[in-house]
């Protein structure tokens, strides 16, 4: 089994990306870290003992000069990484998770739910799909819904598997987090919201994502995503203004060391934009919360191997860091 990492990685674009860290028995702080494996606590720093790193996006664009300066000040009193503990980045209020948001990933789904008498070929049924998907495109009707703050954990942390999941399975995603209030906010202006950046893996029982008792209900998003730990977030909240196009990166996870998703986000059929923007149009988004956007292709239903105790996940993001996880099977 791989060995999980004795101590975070720093790798990131930009000059500094902002996490929430621990020391052994003590609580957690919001940091400032530098690609030089160092971290800041920002509480004195900022003066203010009571901060944490949703605090900091209430304020972000007060702030954001700050820590700039912060990261560039070589007397500030930084830390090393090395035996500090990494959190989820931030505790939102809500998470909105985008899904059938990967035109290749869908398709893969669709084609693996497939019923056992369903006529059509393989190349027949991706054909039809593929038509379903581009013409969503052209309706501009993304998919979004709830997920729970319950279910994220650090980017390090052991996930568990309920006894009662018969099919957990990976979905390695981009994850905007909001800075400033949107409501009904225009596509054009949409991503003047966004703070920035960090990983999430979208773990789904695809067992109970269908109701079984009452197909006519659909989706049991409760069910299938939202155990605890089901959501491993960060390490590391990268600002916005360091990625220079968040539809052109590489989203990446690896199963045991072998790769098992490996995919551009220009395959989203929504970029985050219109992800944020349809949003808004119902819920007002806070400062700190969460807008996850889909999946790519390669998840485990596709490749016919889904999560059993001891499986290893490595996911990264170009330019967001890397994270990884030990799938640990609860006891029946």
């Amino acid at each position: 089994m791989p060995v999980k990492p004795a101590a975070p990685s720093a790798s990131f674009s930009g000059p500094f990306a902002l996490g929430t860290l621990s020391a052994p028995d003590q609580a957690s702080f919001p940091a400032l870290v530098v690609p030089e494996r160092r971290a800041l606590d920002l509480r004195p720093a900022l003066g203010d003992p009571a901060l944490t790193i949703r605090a900091v996006f209430e304020r972000w664009d007060e702030l954001l000069p700050l820590l700039r300066t912060l990261a560039a000040d070589s007397t500030a009193e930084w830390q090393s990484l090395d035996g500090l503990r990494v959190h989820a980045p931030v505790e939102p209020r809500q998470v909105f998770q985008s899904g059938a948001n990967y035109r290749e990933h869908v398709i893969d789904l669709e084609v693996a739910h497939r019923a056992s008498d369903d006529p059509r070929t393989v190349e027949e049924a991706r054909t039809e799909i593929a038509a379903i998907m581009d013409r969503r495109a052209a309706e501009d009707l993304p998919y979004v819904f709830i997920g729970l703050p319950s279910a994220l954990t650090g980017p390090y942390d052991d996930v568990v598997l309920p006894a009662w999941a018969e099919q957990p399975d990976w979905e390695l995603e981009l994850a905007a987090v909001i800075a400033k209030p949107a409501y009904r906010v225009p596509v054009e202006e949409a991503l003047d919201h966004v703070a920035g950046y960090t990983i999430a893996n979208d773990l789904t029982d695809r067992a109970t994502v269908f109701r079984r008792d009452m197909k006519a209900i659909g989706t049991d998003w409760l069910r299938s995503k939202n155990a605890p730990g089901f959501t491993p977030l960060g390490p590391w909240i990268v600002p916005a203004e360091s990625i220079a196009d968040p539809g052109d990166l590489r989203v990446t996870l690896k199963l045991n060391g072998e790769t098992m998703q490996d995919e551009s986000s220009k395959d989203m059929i929504f970029g985050v934009a219109r992800m944020v923007s349809y949003a808004s149009q119902t819920a007002q988004l806070l400062p700190g919360d969460l807008v996850l956007t889909g999946s790519p292709a390669g998840n485990g239903m596709h490749w016919g191997r889904l999560l059993r105790d001891g499986d290893v996940m490595d996911g990264s993001i170009t330019g967001l860091g890397a994270q990884r996880t030990r799938c640990v099977g609860e006891a029946e």
